[in-house]
Parts: structure tokens; C-alpha cells; sequence
């Protein structure tokens, strides 16, 4: 199965007894709606550290959690969502939920975001813009002069930016990578716990960004998710200081086995981070190319589930590294 998106480690031990402890401590009731303040604190300094601009933070329910507050803080109906194609397949369909209209931004086939590409699909009903880097599907890391172009674009038609930073810890080729809260002023950062720290489960994570939004978005979380789960805000305080660099060094030999293994028979660009490959493969349709890998027991997703293409399919490398050289040979037997 390569087809998960999500670590296969575990959440770090010292993390896990961290939050254990707080269960025994009886830190088991409801938390404040905007997360508790040492945790914000703590995400706050983090975030200042790396140069992100903000005003306000909220712990969230998961990335996907500050995605929805944001998407009903921001989106009325006829609004125009601007997202770079191939993207999480959410974006689409919390855009759809509010009455928005998702607009794409065709990125292939090197994934980069091009100003005529982006200008060409902006109008005057567009309220924001969508970054993910790095990205899912494709492991594409944006330099610092693409999120340049998009914050100079931004700022001309005095448009928010919503940046997804959930793979920020998986940056393969270089110490950090740029991101959009650094550049631009009018961005909502959301970032987490999931992928890192392997707290998919425990569905922690954050969104910085203008106060007048986050405390709308406070607002609509006190009246859906009510709060965040509380031991696993106490864990992720712990999470923060935590070094993960031994995590991604091995993720890093991962990305190269399963690059090096598809190269000579596949188009496919080499990911800069997350823990996904997006290749193009042979006779260009994805879906019948899912089938094929099936039949011989290997579970990958169509291209199609992330684009409005079919061309590619998306393999996560997120796995031990015996199953990648198995699901390497599969895939180069029916290529």
C-alpha cells in the first residue's frame, strides 16, 4: 500500500508519555476555543522564529479543521477560490460547500506557479488564493521568488493569501523552506501536528494570521468543533522542541530510493519535500493505470483524485523502505 498520507513512524515516545501524563493529571475537560494560551504561546514563538508574519493564532482540529473555519469565515457564494492544479483535494470541496467557485491553475508539468498562468485566472470575484508547499500531490517545494511573484500579485488586488504548511518539517534539499506568512502580510498560515510529529490522529493544528479573521474563525469554532482535544494540545507544547531531523533525514533516503527507481521509465520530477511522488505514467491515464497496479497488489491513487488532469497517479513514499523496493518493481513491470 503506498497510497497513505500519513507517516508511517509513530508519534515520538517522549510525545506519547507526555500526554499520557496529562491524562492521568486529569487534564481531560473542555479548553479554551482558541486553543490553550500556553500552546499559543509556544506556536507563536515558533512561528517568529521562522520570520512569519501574524496577529492572532487559534489551535485548530487539524489543518483540515482551520481549512473549514476559514473557508465559512471567508466565502460567500459566487466567491472565487484561486488553487494551483494538482492540489488536496479538500480545497475543492470546502470551496464547493460554502457556494464558492473553485478556480484552477493548471501547474504542469514542473509544478511551478506562473504569473501569467495565475493573473489569467484572477477576476474581480476572486477572494483568495491558495498555496500549498511543499505540496500534496506532487512533493513540489516552491522557491522563495514563485511565493514572491504571488505575494507582489496578492497585494496589487489586495487579496488574501490561505497557506498550507502542513509538510514545512519535510524539506529535503535545503535547511527550510520559504513560505508565503514570511512574504506577505495578508496571509492565514495553518499549520499542525499530523505529519511531523505523526499526530494524525489526535487532529491538532494551527492557523495564524490578521485578527479580524482568526477571531471570526474563533467565533465559528466555539459554534462546530467547540474546542480542540485537550491532552494532545499539552503534547504538541512538548512537540515543538522535539527534533524530528533523524525522521526526515530517512524520509530524504526514502524520496531517493523511489525516485531513483521510477526515473528511467517514467516522467516524473524529483520531490523537494513531503512524502509524495506525482509521476506521469505510460499511455497517460491515471485511472487505468490504478487498475493495473491493483490487479498486482499495489495501491496507489489516481492523478485524478488531485487534478482536474488524469495524466499522473500519486505514490507515497511513506512506508518501510522493503515495501517501496517492492512497490518499485510492480511499477516498473506494468510501466
Amino acid at each position: 500500500n503506498l497510497s497513505i498520507g500519513e507517516p508511517d513512524f509513530d508519534i515520538p515516545e517522549p510525545l506519547k508519555e507526555e500526554g499520557i501524563d496529562w491524562i492521568r493529571r486529569g487534564f481531560n475537560k473542555y479548553t479554551p476555543t482558541q486553543g490553550i494560551p500556553e500552546l499559543r504561546e509556544k506556536i507563536s514563538l515558533h512561528l517568529r522564529k521562522k520570520g512569519v508574519r501574524f496577529e492572532e493564532v487559534m489551535v485548530t482540529a487539524g489543518v483540515t479543521g482551520g481549512l473549514l473555519l476559514a473557508s465559512l469565515a471567508l466565502i460567500n457564494p459566487g466567491d472565487e477560490v484561486v488553487i494551483p492544479d494538482p492540489y488536496f483535494v479538500m480545497y475543492e470541496y470546502q470551496v464547493l460547500l460554502m457556494g464558492g467557485i473553485p478556480v484552477f491553475v493548471d501547474t504542469y508539468p514542473d509544478f511551478r506557479l506562473k504569473e501569467e498562468d495565475l493573473v489569467r485566472r484572477l477576476s474581480k470575484k476572486t477572494k483568495f488564493i491558495v498555496i500549498n508547499s511543499p505540496n500534496n500531490p506532487t512533493g513540489t517545494v516552491l522557491p522563495e521568488e514563485d511565493l514572491r511573484r504571488v505575494a507582489r500579485i496578492a497585494r496589487e488586488r489586495d487579496l488574501l493569501v490561505l497557506s498550507d504548511d502542513i509538510y514545512d518539517n519535510f524539506v529535503f534539499d535545503q535547511p527550510a523552506c520559504s513560505c508565503m506568512g514570511q512574504i506577505y502580510e495578508k496571509t492565514i498560515t495553518f499549520g499542525g501536528f499530523s505529519k511531523g510529529w505523526a499526530m494524525t490522529g489526535w487532529r491538532l493544528g494551527y492557523v495564524a494570521g490578521p485578527r479580524e479573521i482568526i477571531q471570526q474563525m474563533i467565533t465559528l469554532q466555539q459554534y462546530t468543533f467547540s474546542s480542540v482535544v485537550s491532552f494532545a494540545q499539552k503534547a504538541a507544547i512538548k512537540a515543538l522542541d522535539y527534533n524530528v531531523t533523524p525522521y526526515i533525514a530517512q524520509y530524504k533516503k526514502k524520496r531517493d530510493i523511489i525516485y531513483e527507481g521510477l526515473r528511467e521509465k517514467y516522467r516524473v520530477q524529483k520531490p523537494d519535500g513531503a512524502f509524495y511522488i506525482f509521476p506521469e505514467v505510460p499511455g497517460r491515464d491515471g485511472e487505468a493505470f490504478v487498475e493495473k497496479a491493483i490487479q498486482q497488489n499495489l495501491f496507489i491513487v489516481p492523478g485524478s483524485v488531485f487534478s482536474k488532469r488524469n495524466t499522473h497517479v500519486r505514490i507515497s513514499f511513506a512506508a518501510p523502505e522493503e515495501r517501496l523496493f517492492r512497490g518499485i518493481e510492480v511499477l516498473n513491470r506494468i510501466a
